[in-house]
């Protein structure tokens, strides 16, 4: 290796920098690429662990292929931030998942060397095939490398792709970057050896020869040669796998060794036909001691002390509403061992990781499968037990052809508790809550609840335990709660009950979900403006409260929704309900107004959560407004946003 004086990073704004140096400096463009992605984080917060584990295969990618004609697509996407910065955004890396800044995945509008956006796990090979046939079919040759990690692989979207590449037998390299579970560990410079070997030109022509010198002997011959083939491979390099499914194995190799990496991508770039898949080991959180240490390699992190590896963690003023969830759940389950939990890939996340340790037995952890999460806890509830399945609001989306099919239809008792309902902040409109309550709001005997706050939290887990009419689900968002004092043991809550927490006389303001702080404060607001304002909170979007619905547009001059999610939700709900009873016909000739307020119709890029609800409208300040403009008062109402 040879070390330049001059910090080699500085000279590279592009991948065509980085490839005008020679070999021997790459280990040290690597050392700084790390270093670099370390400060960084530490200023903005974000994932560490997975983009120091893909440094030195960073760095080798963007120096063996033509980036972007070559296109790199990176599974998830928390392992590109050394990406980012080798791709001419590193004067704005730090400004990772801020507002205004870069995003903490790959997107698109972003660089031309993010030629696909990603953030939910395990779409690169079916992208990635998706490129290489259009590469086909326009005539203009170009390879297209997909990096998948060993936890992406256990989605099945992932072989579906794998299977149909195999199929078509396209051109793609897929490398699996194994970093936990490892199919085979690598043997030191004989594997390197045997990846560098296999990956050649020589040893393909060879072995694609006895194959077809093969197939002309008689068939029980051929199969025995082609089984004891097959093992001698696998006892050697593994992958027989995914030889089954068309690709042509080389592996495993060190992922932080450079020399073991340089050769083995060139030949693999030189490769002629077919799908390839490499794989590499590596160590996540690979060159921070911190982050090694830790148990989940610093994959998330807030803000820290680069010396220290201690995280910068903000005081809390109450628990999360993930917390309060889990900590409810473990109460009930200890009342009731029909309980038991699901979550896929997300046991920190999702606060099951609480659970488990309480009930390890009556935790399952299925990986990055949502549908197979939601489908499992089906075939639970049939048995008699009541399933928990914790998965993000945005996760959620990957298995809702489960949800309708196979718990909605059969009525199955599954209880989906929704996790980073509404804005989310830092990750951006890929991992935004947006659009659950519609999603779900529309299937024949679902129950979907809101809770307003964490004591409402407890409550709606304690309904579900209890319900066992058909499919339930209580969402609710990310972050601590607003710091009320917690039940001791949550009500069960009558199906379809809202209730009312001010009474007023102009307007009523009815909430779904924890927009009711906001609400409530804007009521303080209208009230010194000489408004008078009844805040209810509903609850339920399913089934809607009618009772309370009904009296509040009879006995207001206006009725206001609002809500943490999108058109088509709760406030779509109340105005269906209000036009088939027809209670708007008398009232509108009367001049009663219907008002919604919901997420503006389109897809909101990373910030803090309150800036985002600002821009929406949806915090107190707007929701005054709104009511002003309601009531033909547009003059205040504009002088109140600017206030």
């Amino acid at each position: 290796m040879t070390t330049s004086k001059t910090p080699l990073l500085d000279t590279i704004t592009t991948p065509a920098d980085l490839r005008r140096l020679p070999e021997s400096n790459l280990a040290q463009v690597a050392a700084e690429l790390r270093h670099e992605t370390i400060d960084a984080v530490s200023v903005t917060g974000g994932h560490l662990g997975a983009g120091l584990g893909v440094v030195e295969l960073t760095v080798a990618l963007h120096y063996i292929f033509d980036t972007p004609r070559d296109r790199v697509i990176w599974d998830v996407g928390h392992q590109a931030y050394p990406h980012k910065i080798l791709t001419g955004r590193r004067d704005r890396i730090r400004t990772l998942r801020k507002g205004d800044g870069l995003s903490g995945f790959t997107k698109r509008s972003e660089s031309e060397y993010d030629p696909f956006g990603a953030a939910h796990s395990s779409t690169s090979i079916s992208a990635g095939l998706g490129m290489a046939v259009a590469s086909t079919l326009s005539g203009t040759p170009n390879n297209v490398i997909a990096v998948i990690g060993d936890g992406a692989m256990s989605a099945g979207m992932a072989y579906e792709a794998m299977n149909n590449a195999g199929a078509m037998h396209s051109r793609l390299i897929v490398i699996l970057n194994d970093n936990e579970m490892s199919i085979a560990p690598p043997a030191g410079a004989l594997s390197a050896y045997l990846a560098r070997l296999v990956s050649g030109g020589a040893y393909r022509t060879v072995r694609e020869t006895a194959k077809q010198l093969g197939r002309h002997l008689p068939k029980f011959i051929y199969d025995r040669a082609r089984k004891t083939e097959e093992f001698a491979r696998n006892f050697w390099a593994g992958g027989t796998m995914f030889e089954e499914l068309g690709f042509y194995y080389v592996g495993p190799i060190d992922g932080h060794n450079l020399d073991h990496l340089l050769p083995v991508l060139k030949n693999v770039r030189d490769f002629e036909t077919g799908p390839i898949l490499v794989h590499v080991v590596t160590q996540k959180g690979k060159g921070y001691a911190p982050a090694e240490a830790a148990s989940d390699k610093h994959h998330a992190v807030s803000m820290f002390d680069v010396v220290t590896g201690a995280q910068v963690k903000p005081k809390a003023n109450a628990p999360s509403y993930t917390r309060v969830f889990a900590d409810t759940l473990v109460k009930e389950a200890e009342r009731d061992d029909k309980i038991v939990a699901i979550t896929a890939a997300m046991p920190s996340g999702t606060g099951l990781d609480i659970f488990e340790k309480a009930f390890p037995e009556r935790t399952f952890d299925v990986g990055i499968a949502e549908q197979h999460a939601v489908t499992f806890a089906a075939g639970l509830a049939t048995e008699g037990f009541k399933p928990f399945c914790a998965i993000y609001s945005t996760f959620l989306q990957r298995g809702y052809d489960q949800v309708v099919h196979d718990v909605a239809i059969q009525k199955l008792p599954v209880r989906f508790a929704i996790d980073r309902a509404g804005l989310v902040g830092a990750d951006g409109a890929t991992h935004a809550g947006s659009f659950d309550v519609s999603y779900l709001g529309i299937l024949p005997g679902m129950v979907v609840m809101a809770a307003a706050d964490e004591a409402e939290l407890v409550h709606m887990v304690a309904t579900a335990v209890a319900y066992n009419d058909g499919p339930i689900a209580f969402r609710y968002p990310r972050g601590e709660g607003v710091g009320v004092d917690l039940p001791s043991r949550g009500e069960i809550l009558p199906i379809g009950r809202g209730r009312v927490l001010r009474e007023g006389n102009t307007v009523a303001l009815l909430s779904f979900g924890t927009r009711l702080a906001e609400t409530l404060k804007a009521a303080e607001d209208l009230a010194m403006r000489g408004i008078s304002a009844t805040v209810a909170d509903a609850r339920f979007a399913k089934p809607l409260d009618l009772d309370l619905i009904r009296r509040l547009v009879q006995h207001h001059e206006a009725l206001i929704t609002i809500e943490e999610g999108t058109v088509g939700g709760f406030g779509s709900f109340v105005a269906q309900a209000l036009l088939e009873e027809g209670l708007l016909d008398s009232r509108s000739a009367r001049g009663f107004k219907l008002r919604s307020m919901v997420l503006p119709d389109e897809f909101y890029d990373q910030d803090k959560p309150e800036k985002l609800y600002a821009r929406a409208g949806l915090d107190a300040k707007g929701i005054v407004a709104k009511v002003l403009a309601t009531l033909g008062r547009e003059k205040d109402a504009a002088r109140s946003m600017i206030a």
